[in-house]
């Protein structure tokens, strides 16, 4: 149930990239519900006209490659995880790898398990490099989240974008030391092939889907590695709201000071395949070496995705090499909710 590599394998280099729009929750609260309700997030990111997972993906992806400083050639695989790939027969995979410069001798495919796609890719990734088969592949999580007007996912469902370079654990800034994954089919979320907006079943929502395979996937890693919640300096969780991964952090033994800098989702909202990947970026630009990182993934349908990561020395050097995940949240300009529909194609003009 311990996936570990048989040559250790790291983070070479990573990236993420956030859309410079903004929406208040009181804002969709004031459209749809008067301003009587408390939203689960203080606001969120929103992509403008010219902006779409690829795009995201694209960006992400470039920060990753600076400071991996490796030649683009090098790269393997391009593996894209998203619940919105711009095309349904196209890979958005094909297209970052040839923008990057990593065509055409590398493998390139998109990934789907709801928010989860990203880690289901970089677990894969460590496969890749460690079985020998490539020294760099290329994993990113990326969405434009649909909610549906006026939904509860109205409030949260956000964009945004995480990029890692998988390579040897000699070169990485932080290295993989193990993996767990614990998937049930549990209905808690689903979108049928050509319906706009998902369905959520509410009362599967937190228990049994978000807080069960999340606890699952961490108590055994944590079992199995012999680590205890004291061992790492940080925990990254999946953050649909900032309810859900303060209580199951708690549920763990973790304290408010290990969750406190990966914790995005009150200022970004919930950027899905996206989210404890960028939560894991913004602990990486100010970690140090020596520390240790969890990060458990969740994806509805349902799944979650656990690994035990330990920052280098090369760490600090490649840190400034791109910019921030907090430069990219304090870069923000506010929209209203009209030009928040337009943003998101929410009105049928014919």
């Amino acid at each position: 149930m311990l996936l570990k590599t048989a040559r250790p394998v790291g983070i070479v280099g990573y990236g993420a990239y956030l859309p410079r729009y903004r929406i208040k929750a009181e804002e969709i609260a004031r459209v749809w519900a008067q301003g009587n309700v408390e939203p689960p997030v203080r606001e969120k990111s929103v992509p403008g006209l010219d902006e779409d997972t690829v795009t995201i993906a694209l960006e992400a992806a470039r920060n990753a490659l600076a400071r991996a400083r490796i030649d683009p050639g090098a790269i393997k695989a391009v593996w894209v995880g998203s619940e919105s790939h711009p095309y349904a027969v196209k890979p958005t995979g094909t297209i970052v790898a040839e923008a990057l410069g990593a065509t055409p001798y590398v493998q390139a495919a998109d990934w789907e398990f709801a928010c989860k796609a990203g880690t289901e890719a970089l677990q894969a990734a460590m496969g890749f490099v460690g079985s020998g088969m490539a020294d760099y592949a290329l994993i990113i999580g990326a969405d434009t989240a649909q909610g549906r007007p006026g939904d509860a996912l109205d409030y949260t469902a956000a964009a945004g974008g995480a990029a890692f370079i998988i390579g040897p654990a000699q070169e990485s800034l932080a290295i993989i030391e193990a993996s767990c994954s614990y998937v049930t089919d549990t209905p808690d979320f689903f979108r049928r092939s050509g319906m706009n907006y998902p369905s959520h079943g509410a009362r599967f929502t937190g228990e049994p889907a978000y807080f069960h395979h999340i606890e699952m996937a961490a108590r055994t890693l944590m079992e199995k590695t012999g680590y205890k919640p004291q061992d790492f300096a940080y925990a990254v969780f999946h953050q649909p709201n900032l309810k859900f991964p303060q209580t199951v952090a708690k549920r763990l033994g973790f304290a408010p000071e290990q969750i406190r800098d990966g914790l995005l989702v009150g200022e970004i909202g919930n950027t899905y395949a996206a989210s404890s990947l960028i939560g894991l970026t913004a602990v990486l630009d100010i970690a140090k070496p020596g520390e240790r990182i969890l990060l458990v993934s969740f994806g509805s349908g349902a799944g979650s995705d656990s690994f035990s990561i330990l920052t280098t020395e090369k760490l600090p050097e490649r840190q400034p090499l791109a910019p921030s995940t907090r430069s990219y949240i304090m870069r923000r300009k506010e929209v209203d909710y009209a030009l928040y529909a337009r943003f998101r194609k929410l009105l049928e003009m014919e």
